[in-house]
């Protein structure tokens, strides 16, 4: 199964904070596409110690030297909250 970017609100850079719609002026959502979608030129890549789902757990790989900002190849992301 490929695994690939959704044409939808969240990817695209007409999306602004509170999930506005810059460019219909509306409050959207994931579920949200149109005709306008204008994908972003880069998403985040946040990834490091926090953001991983093993941070100061029993399973870090690392725990000694985790550390925000810091990342290893054992990184985990965090689940939907």
């Amino acid at each position: 199964m490929a695994i690939t970017l959704a044409h939808n609100c969240s990817n695209c850079n007409q999306l602004k904070d509170g999930n506005f719609c810059k460019k219909h002026q509306v409050h959207v959502s994931a579920k949200y596409t149109c005709d306008s979608f204008d994908m972003r030129a880069s998403l985040k890549d946040d990834r490091n110690c926090v953001t991983c789902s093993r941070y100061e757990e029993s399973d870090c790989a690392n725990p000694t030297k985790a550390a925000p900002g810091m990342l290893c190849a054992s990184w985990a992301p965090q689940g939907e909250a």
